[in-house]
């Protein structure tokens, strides 16, 4: 190991080890070796104030650098050391806070054009007699285009790198990620009945196997099972789902304990809890990831832990549609990964996953009667690297740690409310907001460029979202 390497490590060691400091000079060095040799030119070398790396657990790195190459990370340096190093582009942030991009781990993305349709409704109200008809009524391929870009468009803007979708036409999903450059779990939609593009259960699973063989080598996709929920899929069809993703190693992704009533109900016709009921159908796994979950006894606790699944947090359409509080300090605590998303604009209203990061962070405190629960470094943890663990994609993205894909975004904390900084992490958890989100890139390729889309046409995209409104809203 050559003796600046070795000196960079021992010295993050000794002081991660003395003070627990999570804002400081602590300095890294993950760089290959800093001979005197003239190393291949960088294609991209960033100088952010500060770079937040996620892995280590709240170490926030002060004046480095972050070099990318081939769209993954190659270098996280002090500036002071990367003098042999050249690049093709180098961009001051100065001022800005680098973190890995953020993963909203749960979301329906073309549902963006039912955003505000139907507010202020209990939940079975607001599926039964609002959305389940309106998705009858509209929900084709052209809506699934263009709620798809809208949401894409949003969530790239809101500094969000990859997001988990669950909804209809998976294929035209699918083509757009490819095509915006974004990375995305694509869940396909199952209930036993027929929805949108699919007839029944057993198409909508063909259709999963098929896109699964066509895009199992695609650097930013991946597809995973969606069951709908326990009371909109019967046994039969899960045991079809279990056997699928065991044979590809595909994730399932489902929504779980999202309501007391649905609890309820199972108990009284089933006998038995949905978690309790899925875990007898072994469905549960590493690679099983249970949406919502406010309710949550020491049983389904017990299974969560054994199972060692990922619980996907929603805590702003859960509180809209005042479904309950999921535990999340519990959880934590007990070794639960724990990720967060912001389901659909449908129920939100937004895709603004820092906002829900603060709202979860503020939420867990009065949940758990403690105000030491979800510190921001764990915030900011959950709304990145657990993201990607929870959705297989922790070896890809996440964090900022050199052979992960560059998936990053620069957050402004240069203005007038964010000052004056003592610790970045609790400033853009706790006083920043989307607003802050400067730039995005996705496998090293910018995305967003000062606020601005760089693939995306924004103008086109709200004239079509205001198309659909306007026809949406005539026929209501």
């Amino acid at each position: 190991m050559p003796q600046c390497l070795a000196r960079h490590r021992a010295l993050l060691s000794f002081k991660l080890l003395c003070a627990g400091l999570t804002l400081a000079t602590i300095s890294i060095s993950l760089m290959p070796s800093m001979s005197h040799t003239h190393p291949e030119p960088l294609d991209l070398l960033l100088l952010p104030t500060w770079l937040v790396p996620v892995e280590p657990a709240g170490v926030v790195l002060k004046n480095h650098a972050l070099g990318i190459r081939d769209g993954r990370i190659a270098l996280i340096a002090p500036r002071e050391e990367i003098v042999h190093y050249s690049a093709k582009e180098t961009l001051d942030l100065s001022g800005m806070l680098l973190t890995p991009g953020l993963v909203n781990a749960h979301g329906h993305a073309a549902m963006t054009l039912f955003r505000g349709l139907a507010d202020d409704l209990p939940l079975m109200t607001w599926l039964r007699e609002h959305i389940w008809p309106a998705e009858k009524k509209w929900v084709d391929e052209h809506f699934v285009r263009a709620g798809t870009d809208l949401a894409i468009a949003e969530q790239l803007q809101n500094g969000i790198s990859c997001f988990s979708d669950m909804y209809f036409f998976p294929e035209i999903v699918s083509e757009l990620v490819h095509k915006h450059g974004v990375r995305a779990q694509i869940a396909v939609t199952v209930f036993d009945g027929e929805t949108p593009g699919s007839r029944g259960a057993e198409e909508a699973l063909r259709k999963a196997v098929a896109l699964f063989d066509d895009l199992k080598h695609h650097p930013r996709l991946s597809i995973a099972f969606g069951p709908h929920a326990p009371y909109s899929i019967s046994d039969g069809n899960l045991e079809s789902i279990r056997t699928l993703a065991a044979e590809m190693d595909a994730g399932i992704h489902m929504h779980v304990h999202e309501t007391a009533y649905e609890v309820q109900e199972a108990i009284r016709t089933q006998r038995e809890r949905p978690l309790a009921r899925l875990a007898r159908l072994q469905l549960l796994g590493p690679r099983f990831q249970a949406v919502h979950m406010t309710q949550v006894n020491d049983e389904d606790m017990a299974l969560l832990v054994e199972h060692n699944c990922s619980v996907i947090h929603c805590p702003e359409s859960n509180l809209k549609l005042a479904s309950g509080f999921c535990p999340v300090e519990r959880l934590w605590e007990a070794g639960v990964n724990v990720a967060i998303g912001t389901d659909g604009a449908a129920s939100n209203n937004n895709l603004d996953l820092l906002g829900e990061t603060r709202t979860a962070a503020l939420l867990a405190k009065a949940v758990a009667g403690s105000a030491t629960a979800l510190d921001a470094h764990r915030a900011l943890r959950m709304a990145t690297l657990n993201g990607a663990r929870a959705l297989g994609l922790e070896d890809h993205t996440g964090s900022l740690e050199i052979g992960k894909f560059a998936d990053m975004a620069a957050f402004d904390l240069s203005r007038l409310a964010q000052q004056p900084v003592y610790d970045p992490v609790s400033q853009l958890i706790y006083s920043g907001g989307r607003d802050c989100v400067r730039h995005v890139w996705v496998g090293g390729k910018q995305l967003l460029k000062d606020r601005q889309l760089v693939r995306m046409d924004e103008q086109r995209i709200i004239a079509t979202a205001q198309e659909w409104g306007a026809k949406i809203g005539a026929k209501r």
